[in-house]
């Protein structure tokens, strides 16, 4: 019974962006999700919404290269993650010298409908040094190993290897690990 119930808890679209969300219990401390510190990580295909490739297809990890990067992965773009999102913003603008990067991976199973929202978004809050892109599939790149419990992943690498990694559950991205992500952006650039 329990199973069925996370199956139907998975299967309600938010309102937010109109994706699938996975159902979870587990705290943040418990989430693993992502790559781990020095694995390299792979290249995948985001359909971009608001970066300078705006409505086509590429790979934001190729186009990056080697440079400091932070990608952040989400099932849906509530407040917290706009928060989040600013504020790595702020940080690529300030770390333009140190060739700083970022972009926003949206998972979900409908990404035509979730375009729009993504250009509304960032006009509204202002969001321009970090690319919003959608990934078709809620459970994200395989290659990334993003657990269907986790809400949110912030991954951070350079010259391919990776260096950060944060996990949250469902609810548990708050302004006190928003301000552990913006500081741990300083791991990346050397």
């Amino acid at each position: 019974m329990r199973k069925l119930s996370a199956i139907a808890s998975a299967c309600f679209a938010t309102a937010a962006i109109g994706f699938v969300s996975p159902a979870s219990s587990v705290t943040a401390a418990e989430i693993t999700s992502g790559l781990k510190p020095g694995d390299a990580p792979a290249a995948f295909q985001v359909q971009d919404a608001t970066g300078p490739a705006a409505g086509t297809k590429l790979c934001y990890r190729c186009r990056y290269g080697s440079n400091p990067v932070v990608a952040v992965f989400a099932h849906k773009m509530d407040d917290k993650v706009t928060a989040l999102v600013k504020q790595v913003d702020e940080q690529v603008a300030k770390n333009k010298d140190k060739r700083m990067k970022a972009f926003v991976v949206l998972l979900t199973d409908d990404p035509d409908h979730a375009e729009p929202k993504l250009k509304a978004l960032a006009e509204k809050n202002k969001i321009e040094n970090v690319p919003l892109t959608i990934f078709d599939g809620p459970m994200g790149p395989p290659d990334y190993k993003l657990s269907d419990k986790a809400d949110v992943t912030v991954l951070m690498w350079n010259k391919s290897d990776v260096k950060v990694n944060h996990a949250f559950a469902p609810g548990q991205l708050d302004s006190g690990s928003i301000s552990e992500i913006v500081k741990d952006t300083s791991k990346i650039l050397d």
